[in-house]
């Protein structure tokens, strides 16, 4: 036994899905996020209790009108399906004897289930990234240092805390990728049909992740077409790819619009007219063409380059990976060259779709979370590519690259320090636009100091209710949480602040082991 752990721990694959569950414990806050996941949760509720999907006290806020005059979420079921062997086992729990006088927040149920399903997907993209990036004919080091850059230092760590779709998202979609890829170099039927599956799923949890489905066959496209198979050859395959993936996205896409049948009566519309209507019904003045009022090169621009929202200032591992491309594009493999025309159109895509949308850069959100998982494909080739071709960058391209990895993971670690609503909130008094990158550093150290009211942070007075306040006035990891609410025992108190640092320094050991074994590995 001693031999056999002994071997895991020289195994950097083992070693990185040890990190990676390790992370997302010590990240959580014990609370699902954002109010987004906490509705997807109620709708998971729904699925097997008598409770309805959206409380009457929620409407207007949320829900939609839809048949026989009830009140419906208007969110795909994806994320809720995903949660429901959690919420099982997480409702059974909460209802123990010892858990019976404790009903605050963070309640037994949402710390169960964000806690799970994040440590879950967190291992699951740490196992398929590196799946993929090795059938990208990257290094096992280049490979892992891929992963833990993208778990490190993009907004897949923020978003490791606050479980809204996209890590899910991202997750089914290189799945699908890796898959996919396997069927076109093996001929595997069974490859595809997986590759196929995971794509249908996304389309169940958001109907625009049409569009990751798309960015998938146009990866499979390029690599034979950078091939040079032509003709009858490119032919067979297409017609052997759709006989298989084509049956399995119709399959779900039939019951994405029987939900929404199901829902608000309509198998040929989404929500989006209903809730047009409602909300017009509510704001007389809101733009005839409401949810789609925002000009188009206002949130496209908006996306890259507004400072409250700049997939660049949220996400700045994905310059590196821009200038990487640009600089090594003639030394890339050809199935190289194929990912990064799929995954760049892929956020295209997504930056186009979004842009006319009323709330392109997703409302109460750290960045622009509808785009956020596109951007991750991208950056994640930043530091494989680095290494692959550390001879050909120049010694001051390979400083700069280390110097921007470093602000990155600075970047992404200041995002778990609040809870993200805070400079939402600040900016009704500060106004806009406003560096949110910035500000949050600026909280980080007022907070760390005691110095919020001295220098004109102070969250009083803002108009949201206490339970925001009180999530906004600590540092949002799970003991501090726990502490601040106030309605847990002392010992349970200290008992979650102990385990969570020796989650902190399994952590590092973990990191420590996997740089020992990636050393061995080279």
């Amino acid at each position: 036994m001693n031999s056999r752990l002994q071997r895991w721990l020289r195994d950097p694959l083992f070693l990185l899905c040890l990190v990676a569950g390790l992370l997302a414990f010590v990240v959580q806050s014990g609370e699902l996020g954002t109010a987004d996941t906490m509705h997807r949760l109620q709708t998971t509720h729904w699925l097997w209790t008598s409770q309805p999907q959206v409380f009457p006290n929620e409407y207007p806020e949320f829900g939609l009108h839809g048949r026989d005059g009830k009140i419906y979420s208007w969110y795909g079921i994806g994320q809720s399906l995903l949660m429901l062997p959690a919420d099982l086992v997480a409702t059974w729990v909460s209802h123990w004897h010892m858990f019976s006088e404790y009903q605050d927040d963070p309640a037994v149920r949402s710390i169960l289930v964000s806690y799970s399903m994040n440590i879950l997907i967190s291992v699951l993209t740490a196992l398929i990234v590196f799946r993929f990036l090795r059938q990208l004919r990257f290094t096992v080091n280049e490979a892992v240092a891929g992963i833990l850059a993208l778990m490190f230092c993009t907004t897949h760590l923020h978003y490791t805390q606050n479980m809204q779709e996209n890590n899910y998202i991202l997750l089914l979609t290189l799945v699908g990728l890796s898959y996919q890829y396997e069927w076109l170099r093996s001929g595997s039927r069974r490859a595809l049909w997986i590759g196929s599956t995971a794509l249908g799923l996304n389309l169940l949890t958001r109907v625009t992740t049409g569009i990751d489905v798309i960015a998938a066959a146009v990866f499979l496209l390029m690599v034979v077409w950078f091939e040079r198979v032509r003709g009858r050859d490119l032919w067979r395959r297409i017609v052997s790819y759709c006989k298989v993936a084509v049956p399995v996205y119709a399959l779900f896409a039939v019951a994405e619009r029987l939900y929404s049948y199901y829902r608000f009566g309509s198998l040929t519309q989404t929500y989006l007219p209903i809730f047009a209507r409602e909300q017009r019904a509510q704001d007389p003045t809101l733009p005839a063409n409401f949810p789609w009022s925002t000009p188009l090169h206002e949130g496209v621009l908006g996306a890259l380059f507004k400072p409250e929202k700049s997939i660049f200032l949220f996400d700045p591992l994905i310059v590196l990976a821009l200038v990487l491309i640009v600089m090594l594009w003639r030394r890339l493999d050809g199935v190289v060259r194929a990912y990064v025309v799929s995954s760049l159109l892929l956020l295209t895509g997504y930056l186009t779709f979004y842009a006319r949308y009323t709330y392109w850069a997703g409302d109460f959100a750290w960045g622009d979370r509808y785009v956020s998982s596109a951007v991750q494909m991208v950056a994640m080739l930043a530091v494989p590519l680095l290494l692959q071709q550390r001879a050909n960058v120049g010694r001051w391209m390979w400083t700069a690259a280390m110097v921007l990895i470093g602000v990155s993971f600075v970047v992404q670690l200041s995002s778990l320090m609040f809870w993200l609503p805070l400079e939402i909130y600040q900016m009704e008094t500060l106004g806009h636009p406003t560096f949110v990158i910035a500000l949050r550093f600026k909280n980080i150290v007022a907070f760390a100091l005691g110095k919020m009211d001295a220098w004109g942070l102070n969250t009083d007075d803002m108009g949201y209710d206490q339970w925001d306040y009180v999530h906004i006035t600590t540092w949002n990891f799970f003991p501090f949480l726990l502490r601040r609410v106030g309605a847990a025992p002392r010992w349970v108190v200290d008992t979650a602040f102990a385990i969570w640092g020796l989650a902190l320094a399994s952590l590092a050991a973990a990191l420590w082991r996997l740089r020992a074994a990636m050393r061995t590995a080279s």
